[in-house]
């Protein structure tokens, strides 16, 4: 099913590549931003392929970020079904600074802040519901009990595989801005892609860290 004249914003780009602070400027910018806890309960509806759920989800607001909306493939049936609408990847520098970003975020979130997090960890996490996180890692990543859960070959070939996907998707088309939020014209190039009226001369930066969110 198309729904016509429904122009979304789906932000795509994997976790930790700026997309907290994207949210912040798109809200700025009048758009009324989907509940990102809702959107992550979506996580059994994304891994079976079961997409109207995530749809309709996409009828609450006019913008979304993170999960389900950053997983692999998600793109074309909102793409397909949501005509006119447009797409931010937000990358970083390399595949290695933002693996680094990642783990750090993650030790903070899940252990101590100075160890990666463990299998039973990310299984006894109360992030969402109890195993929510390990789910994302098996349903996502493709980690399975017998895999480091921070493989690092594993994480960077699927944060280059997806935007590979992505931009192969895309190349004949013009809905897709590929954002570095290390750029400082990024803001401007967002304002523009988006036919706004830039509120700032830099991105407005919300829980900036060495560790882009």
């Amino acid at each position: 099913m198309i729904f016509k004249k429904k122009i979304k914003i789906f932000c795509i780009g994997a976790g930790k590549t700026g997309t907290t602070s994207i949210e912040k400027a798109l809200f700025d910018l009048g758009y009324k931003m989907g509940n990102q806890s809702q959107g992550e309960m979506l996580l059994n509806d994304y891994s079976d392929r079961n997409f109207a759920p995530i749809l309709k989800f996409c009828k609450t607001a006019d913008a979304f970020q993170d999960a389900p909306f950053c997983f692999k493939h998600l793109y074309v049936a909102l793409d397909q079904t949501f005509p006119d609408s447009k797409f931010i990847l937000s990358v970083r520098d390399s595949e290695e600074q933002w693996y680094n970003s990642f783990i750090q975020f993650q030790s903070k979130l899940f252990a101590d802040g100075q160890r990666m997090p463990t299998v039973d960890d990310l299984k006894n996490a109360n992030y969402r519901y109890k195993g929510y996180v390990w789910e994302v890692r098996q349903k996502v990543y493709g980690i399975t009990e017998k895999d480091d859960p921070y493989d690092a070959q594993i994480l960077k070939k699927y944060y280059q595989s997806h935007n590979n996907a992505i931009l192969d998707y895309f190349r004949n088309k013009n809905n897709l801005l590929i954002l570095n939020l290390s750029d400082k014209s990024s803001y401007k190039k967002l304002c523009n892609f988006l036919n706004k009226k830039p509120l700032y001369n830099e991105f407005p930066w919300k829980n900036k860290t060495s560790a882009i969110k």
